[in-house]
């Protein structure tokens, strides 16, 4: 039976007839300026911030609202159905909650709260190597929802082997690989507040767990927090990384495995042909290269080259449910949804995280419906101008 997403606004009405409204916004694109309002503008900055002076960030977002949906009349949309399958898992939208590390600057339930709520609608959601909560905790909060884990390849073969060892065993799935940050681009706004979290061992609960980087420290960590945090930063990414690498990651991993950050269809091409199962078109929300290529405008050719054999992936910019139409319409199978999460989780920790998903999902239902859509295969490049 699909899930009527739309029904949200129905239970948001008559919610107003006792006099309630939503606690946040329904129009998201609002909730970076509520943020910015009561949060602290280190947390703020490091979520919202881009690299350079945001101009890969605003183009990604020109990206998608240059494309425009062409509503189709008269076709039966009573019911619809949103379910795909992804990665060999059926989920009930194209939707997933994207890696996005250090939760616990936004709100202390942190990377559980996030995952309890994209548990609650059936969203995978995709765990950051550089969670303020580890893996295991995560799981246990997760319980039987979809979770994938995302990685930043260490320097440390033995600490990337334990990761994956550790994520098997929690139940995360899929394994998404970031080949965007072998170093951390200038982000003037983080530069100007000197916010780095990981440096306060906020963001390393995975590191500081693990047996494998434990091994390699002289005293346990909270004896010496500082050694600690110094070994985190000496391995964290590793700028010496090629295409053969991946045969290592491959013999580690069992399950699918996607590369998060491809823009260039030859990138995809090699992703395919190294054995991989999917990447993810992504700018990594214009965090990473000041000046880049849109992610939606990078879309079409990759999904062009590869669809056909790999699981195309979407994030970058998504701010709405009509953003994730025109997505799948370019040839993704999904997106991922970051900043919006983070931003709900701040505000109103779990329950604003629901609201996101609940949110987005419900638009995307009455998008599809409007525009003469009863299923996502429909969406393609002809739904737009």
């Amino acid at each position: 039976m699909a899930r009527h997403w739309a029904d949200f606004q129905y239970e948001i009405y008559l919610n107003g007839m006792t006099g309630a409204v939503p606690r946040l916004p329904t129009d998201l694109t609002r909730l970076e300026e509520m943020a910015e309002q009561r949060l602290g503008p280190g947390p703020v900055g490091y979520v919202a911030g881009s690299a350079g002076d945001g101009s890969t960030a605003r183009a990604n977002r020109a990206a998608l609202e240059r494309h425009r949906i062409v509503p189709r009349m008269l076709r039966d949309v009573h019911e619809r159905d949103l379910s795909v399958e992804v990665l060999g898992r059926s989920l009930p939208a194209p939707l997933a909650l994207a890696p996005v590390g250090v939760l616990s600057i936004m709100h202390p339930d942190a990377e559980s709260a996030a995952a309890r709520a994209a548990a609650a609608h059936g969203v995978p959601f995709v765990l950051s190597s550089a969670s303020s909560t580890p893996m295991e905790e995560v799981a246990e909060a997760s319980g039987d929802g979809e979770r994938w884990f995302q990685l930043y390849w260490a320097k440390d073969r033995e600490v990337t082997r334990s990761f994956l060892r550790r994520a098997e065993a929690a139940g995360f799935t899929a394994l998404f690989v970031t080949l965007d940050t072998p170093l951390l681009a200038w982000r003037p706004r983080d530069l100007d507040q000197a916010y780095l979290p990981f440096l306060h061992g906020v963001g390393t609960a995975n590191y500081f767990t693990d047996p494998a980087f434990r091994a390699g420290l002289a005293k346990p960590v909270h004896e010496d927090p500082n050694a600690a945090v110094l070994h985190f930063v000496n391995m964290f990414a590793d700028p010496g990384k090629t295409w053969p690498d991946l045969a290592f990651l491959r013999e580690n991993w069992d399950g699918p495995i996607v590369l998060k950050g491809v823009l260039h269809p030859d990138d995809a091409r090699l992703a395919a042909d190294a054995g991989m199962d999917g990447v993810v078109v992504s700018n990594h929300g214009g965090r990473q290269v000041a000046g880049s290529i849109a992610a939606a405008d990078a879309l079409p050719a990759v999904a062009d080259a590869v669809g056909g054999r790999l699981t195309v992936l979407f994030d970058s910019g998504i701010r709405t449910g009509d953003d994730i139409a025109k997505a799948l319409a370019l040839g993704a199978k999904a997106v991922l949804l970051g900043r919006p999460y983070a931003y709900g989780l701040g505000l109103d920790g779990q329950a604003g995280v629901e609201h996101v998903i609940r949110c987005v999902l419900a638009e995307l239902d009455l998008t599809m419906a409007l525009a003469g859509h009863v299923h996502v295969h429909t969406l393609t490049r002809e739904a737009l101008s």
